[in-house]
């Protein structure tokens, strides 16, 4: 690997990185957010719908911006508004103005849901370039970045630091952390030539090709119940355990910090099991852990059992995301499309469906609405061997200028 591409891998490292830490800050001060706004469980289902619109609005634009204009100014656009989002989250919170919340998780779910695809395909790129497995370490950043925003969360509710004050300090830290990253992202990745926007040879046509690949929309259903998983957890998972199991708001913070630091430790090793056992076997197990964690969640009545199987849901919920994005990679032609129409399915379900979950919280409670997910869990052990082909090509994934 020369000297560029680690750079390169590297700025990706941080741009997974921003994102993690921005949305665990949040979620760990959401029962705090939550009393400041005097919201039931049903109107913070309004306020996370905010979020849904953002994420939609970013999602379906991603894949026609980054064939436009390339990877670099979409996830450029997009991490600045996950940055700026975090004090507009603070600055609602201070006020105590669910509209400002609101609005400042449509900034977020626009920027992860935009940025994030682009980020994906940039890294898809790096793997088919390097012959390596890295979506999963890249993506383990993303996790190794809720861990810290999780951990400095609890601290924060622990002295009952104001949220905006916290808030407002991680959009400083994030967007130094942008300025370091950006430089290091090549121009033109992803970007269609203007001969291939042509009508017969456009991306349009490529998404019905894409449509129609019944392999990947196997892929599509894996990361739609892995990504479920994963979203559920970081929206939810504090009050889960603080109204569903009893727990100090302290306490539920650190059960999430569990979860997070659980997906950490899969992403980083995933690797390892995947170049030695395939990708079919490691999603089929990550499933399995996934639905034995939330089954045990939702079903135990013991805080204590229901705050470890917290562990096994993390560990679970981990590689399916990137593994998934890999294997869309590589399934054919077009590897943009591919990679944009899958992340597209994942980031729907991370970010759409735990408002969803909210709605069905507030008339069953938030344990029986975890059923949901763990139906989907449950349907990916049955898919697992739709991502079974493996890595094979070192050759780039998009057209690039690099």
């Amino acid at each position: 690997m020369d000297q560029i591409t680690r750079h390169r891998r590297a700025a990706l490292f941080v741009f997974f990185l921003i994102p993690g830490l921005s949305i665990s800050s949040w979620v760990t001060r959401t029962p705090d957010i939550r009393d400041q706004l005097d919201a039931s469980t049903a109107q913070m289902g309004l306020v996370l719908f905010g979020l849904s619109v953002g994420s939609l609005i970013g999602i379906l634009s991603s894949g026609t911006l980054v064939t436009r204009f390339g990877t670099r100014p979409v996830m450029g656009a997009g991490t600045l508004l996950v940055v700026l989002s975090m004090a507009v989250v603070g600055i609602g919170a201070m006020l105590s103005s669910a509209p400002t919340v609101t609005t400042g998780l449509f900034l977020f779910g626009a920027g992860m849901g935009g940025g994030e695809v682009a980020i994906n395909i940039d890294g898809a790129e790096v793997e088919q370039i390097t012959g390596r497995t890295v979506l999963p370490t890249l993506h383990g950043f993303f996790s190794l970045g809720t861990v810290a925003g999780a951990m400095l969360g609890i601290l924060c509710t622990a002295v009952s630091f104001p949220v905006q004050w916290h808030l407002c300090a991680i959009a400083t830290v994030t967007a130094a952390m942008f300025v370091y990253a950006f430089r290091a992202i090549p121009k033109a990745v992803g970007k269609l030539r203007d001969e291939d926007l042509q009508p017969e040879a456009g991306p349009a046509s490529a998404q019905v090709k894409v449509w129609k690949d019944q392999r990947l929309l196997l892929i599509g259903g894996i990361i739609l119940a892995m990504a479920l998983a994963e979203g559920a957890a970081n929206d939810w998972l504090p009050l889960l355990m603080v109204d569903g199991h009893g727990m100090a708001s302290t306490l539920g913070s650190a059960v999430y910090t569990g979860f997070a630091a659980a997906m950490t430790i899969g992403r980083f090793a995933g690797g390892f099991f995947i170049d030695r056992l395939g990708r079919a076997p490691v999603v089929r197990a990550s499933a399995v852990s996934a639905t034995l964690g939330i089954a045990l969640v939702v079903f135990a009545d013991n805080a204590v059992l229901a705050g470890a199987a917290v562990l096994f849901w993390g560990l679970g919920a981990s590689l399916g995301f990137p593994i998934a994005l890999s294997a869309a990679g590589d399934s054919g032609p077009n590897s943009t499309a591919r990679v944009s129409f899958v992340a597209l399915i994942g980031y729907i379900a991370f970010l759409v469906g735990p408002p969803t979950l909210g709605f069905l919280g507030d008339h069953y409670g938030l344990r029986i609405a975890m059923i949901v997910v763990l139906a989907f869990t449950t349907v990916a052990i049955i898919l697992a061997p739709a991502v079974g082909t493996p890595l094979t090509t070192a050759s780039p994934a998009c057209n690039s200028a690099i």
